[in-house]
């Protein structure tokens, strides 16, 4: 018997069918973001990253052309099992030699080869405004400035970003995840919380007054909590971006695991929310002490996260997306591992017996309930895991590094 067998043999004492399991997650379509990559820098501009984040660490390698960009995705990729889609920032278009459109006159065709990129290999595609690092966000506010004619440039950002939203939904045949994420905020006490609100609002409004196809555009308002430079207060806050998706039809709720205080989680927050919301979004990330964009690992707030999801049986009600950067160590190693945790963490969650653990909870048998709960914790999943890899044709945890370290001396080292 194999260890796979042996594996299966006790979940399925717990009730558990892994094949069934297994097959599930390979279906379920997790977001790549690009911007692991190259640190966030993107092809529209020579600046630093600027609008209250930052990467850290000078690993050598970095992807500094769209060319170099895919061909370390591609070779993430290949270290993934599962189904993918790629995520995009608007910061990332593809100019032709001599070619340039400023954020407000952003087009189409100025993301067809990502287009070609993703259809080539299966993909839908997520989309992000980038309202950062640009010489027009003006005393780091963007969407919510008291300055006309910067709100309107970004505005007509917005409004670019739903047309090449809908072009990405149509060429792909997949619906296009577009979040609205802005830095905006103060350093200090502000004189005025409401009225850079109440901007923030009139400006969302008026991006998403761009007519598009509900079924393939899914706009998103994303929160944050603070950010450098901008520590003092948050234009778009929890409590903020909300209550918008609340109030505005076909609107939804996008929450970033590390954009909330220490003390809060999102796992509870999932449940929540999905009693309300047809739909919601996740950028899903590793704070530690603050919104840090660390590697994203099979810790504890990913497991619940992943497990929170699965019980409400909320795989066709959430999308998923990782959002994180490391500039320390390998790109590659890093889109991989994080990619792979929260594999590991959507398996672990399908082959948890929840039925059985659920009907504990409304029998009030909360002693068997944590012994039961502790139990769980300690099935052979990673057997289940080497299998799942194994069949979807990706090396298994001890496999991989070799692949990453062999790109690494070939290709990244010889830039």
């Amino acid at each position: 018997m194999t260890r796979f067998e042996s594996a299966k043999e006790i979940y399925d004492s717990w009730g558990v069918d892994v094949e069934a399991a297994m097959e599930k997650l390979a279906g379920i379509p997790v977001s790549l973001h690009c911007w692991q990559g190259d640190d966030v820098t993107g092809f529209d501009h020579d600046g630093p990253l600027t609008g209250g984040i930052q990467t850290t660490g000078n690993y050598p390698g970095k992807a500094k052309t769209p060319e170099q960009l895919m061909q370390d995705m591609d070779q993430a990729l290949s270290l993934m099992p599962g189904k993918k889609k790629l995520n995009l920032h608007a910061s990332y278009a593809v100019f032709e030699p001599g070619e340039f459109a400023d954020r407000d006159r952003l087009e189409p065709k100025h993301y067809r080869k990502w287009v070609d990129f993703a259809r080539e290999r299966g993909m839908g595609i997520d989309f992000n405004p980038t309202f950062f690092s640009h010489p027009k966000v003006k005393d780091g506010l963007t969407l919510s400035s008291p300055d006309r004619e910067i709100r309107d440039f970004w505005i007509n950002h917005g409004k670019a970003c739903i047309r090449i939203a809908q072009y990405f939904a149509e060429e792909t045949g997949v619906p296009c995840v577009m979040n609205i994420w802005t830095g905006d905020g103060f350093k200090d006490i502000p004189a005025d919380r409401m009225g850079p609100r109440m901007r923030y609002r009139d400006s969302i409004e008026q991006i998403l007054s761009e007519p598009f196809d509900r079924s393939k555009v899914k706009p998103c308002v994303e929160s944050k909590v603070f950010g450098i430079g901008v520590e003092a207060y948050t234009t778009g806050s929890a409590e903020f971006t909300l209550s918008f998706a609340a109030t505005h039809e076909g609107c939804l709720p996008l929450m970033d695991n590390g954009h909330y205080h220490p003390t809060e989680t999102v796992s509870d927050k999932i449940p929540a929310l999905l009693c309300f919301f047809p739909e919601i979004a996740l950028h899903i990330t590793r704070p530690i002490r603050w919104d840090s964009d660390h590697v994203v690992l099979f810790d504890d707030e990913t497991r619940e996260m992943a497990k929170e999801i699965v019980r409400c049986d909320g795989l066709e009600r959430v999308y998923m997306a990782l959002d994180y950067f490391d500039a320390s160590i390998n790109r590659i190693s890093a889109w991989a591992m994080g990619f792979r945790s929260w594999q590991k963490a959507l398996l672990a969650a399908l082959c948890t017996p929840d039925e059985r653990l659920k009907r504990l909870q409304d029998e009030a048998g909360f002693t068997r309930l944590m012994v039961e709960q502790e139990a769980v914790k300690l099935l052979p999943l990673g057997d289940i895991w080497e299998e799942y890899c194994k069949r979807q044709g990706i090396p298994g945890d001890r496999e991989f590094f070799a692949e990453v370290k062999e790109y690494e001396d070939e290709v990244l080292l010889k830039r």
